[in-house]
């Protein structure tokens, strides 16, 4: 089911491994996977693809969970998040397995890549799919991963500095960070369920690779965000000019530019 607002879109089906999904394409230029927050591809973040596609970007959407076009509401968010919490495509993060859908992802890198050339792909998660970013690039294909507020796995305990990688994605990830690779990451400082810890693990990860843009969002901040700020880059002030959610979007194209010129 689709919307006016995928209607500039092309659509087909994507397979890997037994699993399918519907992608949705547009725009020239280098590719970009962007990757759906909780509930699905809201108008939010096909807006948001949109912003990437007049920024000069092949943007590829994936639509891995929920109803495209769809706007949020409380049902729907509970819904979609059950849905990822049975699904085996998603299982694994306590085990810290290897998941169907991670694999799913990296063969998409790699299709969008021998389809538009270039040096690489860039691939963006959001919230439960900020940690699928990092774990794509796990595969050479991937070379600009934007890791925006992870919020998986849960932020408890050990979780709090959880990567939410399996150990090969890990071993993978910090061998490709020998190499040059970069990541960009992102979150509200006061946002619960992405601590200060798991950035500070994914640093310890990437090194030198690992750049960080941390959105103040502590009681009495400058620019009035509050404490229960969370999507970064389908914030409702991203496309206000000088708000720290707008220049997240600026550096997420300078990022993938630097990255994906070739």
């Amino acid at each position: 089911m689709t919307t006016e607002l995928l209607a500039g879109w092309n659509v087909s089906p994507f397979t890997h491994d037994g699993i399918t999904h519907d992608v949705y394409r547009r725009g020239d230029g280098p590719g970009v996977i962007l990757i759906p927050e909780i509930p699905g591809a809201t108008p939010a973040v096909i807006a948001l693809g949109e912003r990437l596609v007049a920024a000069g970007f092949h943007v590829v959407l994936p639509s891995i969970i929920g109803t495209p076009g769809r706007p949020p509401s409380g049902g729907y968010l509970a819904g979609s998040a059950l849905r990822m919490c049975v699904s085996r495509e998603f299982a694994a993060f306590a085990r810290r397995a290897d998941r169907p859908i991670a694999g799913f992802l990296r063969a998409l890198a790699r299709d969008v890549h021998a389809q538009r050339g270039g040096p690489g792909v860039g691939v963006i998660g959001m919230c439960f799919s900020g940690g699928f970013a990092l774990a794509t690039a796990a595969d050479a294909s991937v070379l600009a991963p934007v890791v925006s507020q992870p919020a998986v796995p849960p932020a408890i305990g050990a979780g709090r500095s959880a990567t939410g990688l399996s150990p090969t994605e890990e071993a993978a990830v910090r061998r490709r960070a020998g190499d040059g690779l970069c990541a960009l990451g992102l979150r509200f400082t006061d946002d619960r369920s992405v601590p200060a810890e798991r950035f500070a693990a994914f640093e310890r990860l990437l090194g030198e690779g690992w750049r960080a843009f941390e959105i103040d969002s502590s009681p009495g901040n400058a620019d009035g965000i509050p404490a229960n700020a969370h999507s970064v880059l389908t914030d409702a002030s991203a496309t206000v000019q000088g708000h720290p959610t707008h220049r997240a979007n600026e550096l997420v194209v300078e990022f993938l530019r630097e990255r994906l010129a070739g």
